[in-house]
This record gives structure tokens, sequence and C-alpha cells, in this order.
């Protein structure tokens, strides 16, 4: 099925950070973090009469925080900036300007995000766990957080592992935090195996660093946003984006899913059938190199009568939901259906068929800051032959497809410089794209999972719908990771190679319309309709 990843480890135990890993808390952790540090350090500058300069909860966080003990994270960021503060005690009041105190101030902002938010686990961790208890291979979670167990128990995952070593063992032990290797070995040795023996997923540059420093077998990092190069310098041998994007199996191992080595669609038919199970699925569908070829002007890329007419029928058969990043208004004029869903600028706006149902709008108070950058950009990109600047309403896409490559640095160089002016932004990635969006945790998996908590609503206690995802982007891999193990994803293949989470693929978007008509017989029930009229 796909190229082993493995280089011969014998594989008898996995260990697993927790924040990040297998639990979606970094982005909460990382808040906490700026909300402290932003708060001493402005208080610093207007103190000495200095220039504020405030945490940055991706760069700051990755490099001096992430995976390391409260009090170590601490001292590392204030050393960057040349701040020295005294260690003082544990009990140190929040309010206290000391480490502890720091620290102490830190964990109840924590917990305050605790007590309001419940924590979500990483599907596609759940589906590799899954896949090892079903092995006999067990697993272990580690942190240096003293909140793991309430963390994982808000996750509902606390009894998924084996073993469990956390900041509270820690301090028991006394034992030193990451990147020391003594937290994972004594998580080793719960299992009773060798650390030679044992794969560590990390998504923390300490981690790895650990991992590496602890003669593990295998270092596996996550760079859930950017930090893939910075976790493959540390020691990671294999980076992935999510866990979805590897599979296991007892006989061939830990392998990473890409483009080219999934299985096609048409050969999972009669699995697909079965996890169906006589419920309704729920089409998700990309547009541009999904359901329309991708082509260099994107006002080009025009869905034909065929593709039309199938999308139309399978529309009376089931729930089809057009995922774009493109804006909702243009998405919905290229499609021109009333009976579907549309999610446009990557789900920050959603309607229902006729656009008459209520729907969703994210995003709204970043409008202004999107004004400003795009005004910039125009400005600084004017130079540049062959570029594209394409504002939609939630985004601003850099097209450099007809951009000359010795020129494509100077295009994500002036991206950078804007995305550093405004805070409020990141970048996203997609087919010979930079996109700024607004730097809120959502996507178009969230989008997903919005719509799909609506339609099993809708069905008023029957039986949940099913979600197939077809898509060919980057941008859907978000709806990949969400969806791994409680649906089925379908990446087109296109012209590029990169890994992916999906579960099978094809080949262009003349095989999603064939498997498309085939859908749309087995969704109404119709046996003679299932080879979709070949």
């Amino acid at each position: 099925m796909t190229q082993n990843a493995q280089s011969g480890l014998r594989l008898r135990a996995a260990l697993f950070d927790m924040d990040g890993v297998v639990t979606d808390t970094a982005r909460a952790h990382a808040a906490a973090w700026k909300r402290l540090f932003d708060e001493h350090l402005r208080r610093r500058a207007d103190r000495l009469h200095e220039q504020f300069k405030p945490f940055d909860p991706r760069g700051d966080y990755r490099e001096y925080v992430d995976g390391k003990p409260r009090g170590d994270g601490i001292r590392s960021f204030l050393e960057s900036r040349g701040i020295e503060l005294p260690t003082g005690d544990m009990d140190d009041g929040p309010d206290e300007e000391t480490v502890c105190g720091l620290g102490n101030r830190k964990d109840r902002y924590f917990h305050e995000w605790l007590e309001a938010n419940p924590v979500r686990a990483y599907p596609g961790t759940l589906r590799l766990l899954e896949d090892f208890r079903a092995a006999g291979i067990p697993s272990a979670v580690f942190s240096s957080s003293r909140n793991a167990e309430a963390v994982l128990r808000s996750a509902g995952v606390l009894e998924r592992f084996d073993a469990r070593v956390d900041g509270e063992d820690r301090a028991q032990l006394d034992i030193p935090g990451k990147p020391a290797p003594d937290m994972l070995l004594e998580a080793a040795r719960r299992l009773g195996a060798k650390s030679g023996d044992c794969v560590v997923f990390e998504d923390a540059i300490a981690g790895i660093e650990a991992a590496v420093g602890g003669d593990f077998g295998l270092a596996v990092g996550v760079a859930r946003d950017d930090g893939e190069a910075a976790l493959k310098e540390a020691g990671a041998e294999i980076v992935v984006n999510d866990l979805s994007e590897l599979h296991f199996d007892p006989e061939t191992g830990l392998t990473v899913k890409t483009l080219t080595n999934l299985p096609m669609a048409w050969d999972g038919r009669d699995r697909i059938k079965r996890s169906l199970g006589g419920r309704t699925p729920a089409a998700f569908l990309d547009y541009d190199g999904t359901l329309t070829p991708i082509v260099e002007d994107p006002d080009r890329a025009l869905l034909d009568a065929s593709m039309r007419a199938t999308l139309k029928a399978l529309a009376r058969a089931c729930p089809v939901v057009i995922v774009s990043g493109r804006d909702l208004a243009r998405l919905r004029e290229l499609v021109g259906l009333d009976g579907v869903w549309y999610a446009g600028s990557h789900g920050f706006e959603i309607v229902g068929p006729g656009g008459k149902q209520q729907g969703l709008t994210m995003g709204e108070e970043f409008l202004p800051e999107l004004d400003k950058a795009e005004q910039t950009l125009e400005e600084r990109l004017a130079g540049i032959e062959g570029h594209t600047l394409e504002r939609k309403r939630f985004s601003i896409a850099v097209h450099y497809r007809r951009v000359a490559e010795e020129e494509v640095s100077r295009v994500e160089s002036v991206v950078q410089e804007v995305l550093e002016a405004h805070p409020g932004l990141y970048r996203g990635t997609g087919k010979k794209v930079f996109e700024l969006r607004p730097d809120i945790d959502w996507d178009k998996g969230r989008a997903v999972l919005w719509l799909l908590e609506r339609f099993n609503a809708d069905a008023g206690g029957a039986q949940e719908c099913v979600p197939i995802y077809i898509g060919d982007d980057i941008t859907d891999e978000d709806a990949f990771h969400v969806l791994a193990g409680s649906g089925l994803c379908v990446a087109v293949r296109g012209e590029e190679i990169r890994r992916t989470a999906a579960d099978y693929t094809l080949a262009d978007t003349g095989e999603v319309e064939r498997f498309l008509r085939w859908l749309t017989g087995i969704a109404g029930g119709s046996e003679a309709n299932e080879e979709g009229g070949q």
C-alpha cells in the first residue's frame, strides 16, 4: 500500500506526547502563554520606557516554550529577551514577578480556558491508537503538564492508554523534563519496552530531542502549523501534519500515506458500501481541481453541463455540499444549483439550498485588517510579473502559477512581511498560491463538522450521515484530518505528489464524476446505477 517508514524498527510500544499530538490543547497553551508574557512584557516596557515587543504564539512558543516544564519554558523565553527573574517558591502567588509566580499565573489562565471549553482529541491519533491496540501494541501518553489527567479526562481518552507519565510523576521521581529523555524512558519502562523498540510521536522540538537523546527507535514529528523543518532538524525521521497521514498494519508496519501510493476508490467500492451500511451519505466536494480541472485563470474554471447534471442527481439522493476557497457568491454563480449547500471562503461562509436556510458567517471582525493587507500587497507586488492577487471576502489569494521560478521567493517574502505587519492573519497554502486568512480556529474541517451536526439534527434521531469528502488541495486535508475514522476521504491526484490523510484516490475530475454517479446509485438504492452508467 505505501512505502515503509520504519527503517527496520521492531515496533513493540508507542509513546504519545499529549498536547498537540493527542489533544487539541496546544492552541490553548499558546494563548495562555501569550496572555501571560504580553502582560509581563508590556508592564516592563512601560516601566523602563522601552518598546513593547509581544510574544509570538507561533514562533516563540515553538522555540522556547513548547514541550518544556513550565519553569524551564519561562526561563528560556525570558532569556531570549535578556530578562532574568528570581526563581521564587512554588507557593508564590500568581501576581509575583518570579518564575514560579508567572508559572502559577499561566496555570490559572489555562484552567480558565479548560473550564470554559471541552478538550478535543485528534481523530487521526485515536484511529492510530485503535490500530495499535488491535495489534496488541501498548501505548503510553506523556506530558510535562501537571494538568495532564484533567485534560485527558476532558477529552474522554484517559482510559485509552496503558501508561501515563506527567508533570506530577516528574516531580515525585525528581527527573528532568524534556529535552532530557527521562520522562520518555520512564514511559517505556512502564510499558515493559526497550527504547529502541518504541516509536515516539511529538510536536515539540524539545520532545524530538528527548526521543533522539534516549535512543528511541523512531521519532515522528507532528507539524500542525509550519514547524516541519525545525522538527526534522531536531532529529525527527518522519514529519507529518497529522497522524491521520500514517497507516499501521502489523505486517507492513508504520507507513506514510501519499497521493501516489493510496488505493484507487474504485478498488474499494465493496468496502465503501459496507461502511455506509445502508446509511445516507453526505457528499462534501471541493470545486477547483475536483469538479473542474485546474486552469491558469481561475475565472475560466467553469463547471460543465455533465458534471452539473451529476451533482443535481446526487443532491436528490443525499445532502451535497460544495466546499471551496472561493467567495460564496462566486461559488454559487459557478455551480448554479439551488439544491445543494455551499461553503465558501474555506468554510467561513455557509448557506443552505436556495440560499434560504440559515447559514453561518465567521470572522467578520477581520475584514478591516484584510482590506489593509490587500492594499499593501497590491503596492508591494506591483513589479512582479505573472502574479495574480485575488481578494475574496475572508481571504486574499496570491497566485504565482505564472510567476517566473526565480521570482517566487520574492513573492513569498512580500507575503511574509505583510503577515508580520498584520498579526491577526496567518498564511495558508494551496496549489501555486499563498493565502492570507483570519487567524482563528476555523477551516474546511471545522465547517464540515458544523454541517454534519446540522444534518444529523435535521434527521430527527435517524441514523447519522456518513461523510464522504472529495478534494484535491492542501486545504482539503483539514477536512481529511477531522474525518479520520468516521468518514470516507478521497483525494484527487492531479499533478502533485505529497502526503495525505485520505483513504483513497481518484485520478482526475472525470473519475470524480464517474464516482459521483456510482454514489448516486448507492444513495438512491438503485443497484442498476452503481457502475455510473459504465
